[in-house]
């Protein structure tokens, strides 16, 4: 005979107390949120490749859903759960899934995911072949209401620019910097992660490596002392090669010139309206 001890309650008659769900009390303040769910969580992806077919890499990745306003809260952890049902590794061609998967978990109207994430290219030194992984920072936001998709593609670029005023007025050298450009694109096809990457660089005085020998610094400098820009003349430039792109059909270019001689950055950006 099973013995209960007084005012503990047995395993069994806890098992059919239904636990209380505090999400689902109705909220009286009649506020909508447009955005609630996670943000920070990292997870493996991977990514198109032109070179290697796909690339593995680490996101750091935010889900949210709309939330009406008779709801208190939402489920947080039914976010964690979608994103885990498409097993160990995202694909980016899931993401429509995964954003219809979290309307249909959550019962909301529009979700939304962001994931930012380390992209590496292989570059080859100008003078040398040397090689070197450099990195790159890209970012991938899509948003769903019921079944159509915006996606935006952001990718940040460094870069060398040299002062076109500087080399003018100089008897001798001209100051330059290192630069970031900062490109996201709506396109009507899939636009390769490395060819928005070599737009950029190519808009810019110099484009950065990760391992130069003295022969390659040499290019490098000589190369960027023959092509000044300005932070208006790199966002034009790079403005100039979007625009001759078929499939960009919205833009944001910002460019950000962390000056070498003055005490602040210089700063340009051009929309497509």
């Amino acid at each position: 005979m099973l013995a209960v001890m007084p005012g503990k309650p047995s395993s069994t008659s806890a098992a059919k107390t239904p636990l209380h769900d505090e999400q689902n009390r109705r909220d009286t303040r009649e506020l909508p949120i447009d955005k609630v769910g996670v943000r920070g969580v990292r997870f493996p992806i991977q990514v198109r490749d032109r070179a290697h077919v796909v690339q593995n890499t680490i996101a750091t990745v935010g889900l949210f859903v709309d939330l009406p306003m008779e709801f208190k809260g939402t489920h947080m952890s039914r976010f964690i759960e979608v994103l885990h049902s498409h097993g160990g590794m995202i694909h980016v061609e899931n993401i429509p899934d995964l954003l219809a998967r979290m309307q249909e978990q959550l019962k909301a109207n529009t979700s939304h995911l962001e994931m930012e994430f380390p992209y590496f290219i292989t570059k080859t030194a100008p003078t040398t072949g040397r090689e070197g992984l450099m990195d790159y920072t890209v970012r991938f936001e899509a948003n769903a209401t019921g079944s159509d998709i915006d996606f935006v593609m952001t990718v940040r670029v460094a870069v060398t620019t040299l002062c076109p005023c500087s080399k003018a007025i100089s008897e001798y050298g001209a100051h330059n910097q290192r630069g970031e450009v900062t490109v996201a694109i709506r396109s009507s096809e899939t636009v390769w992660i490395e060819d928005l990457i070599t737009l950029v660089e190519q808009s810019a005085s110099s484009e950065l490596y990760s391992l130069l020998k003295r022969p390659d610094e040499k290019a490098v400098t000589e190369r960027a002392y023959e092509n000044p820009v300005f932070v208006e003349d790199l966002v034009r430039n790079v403005v100039l090669r979007l625009k001759a792109h078929e499939h960009v059909t919205w833009y944001r270019v910002e460019a950000e010139n962390f000056e070498s001689i003055h005490n602040h950055n210089a700063y340009a950006c051009i929309e497509k309206g």
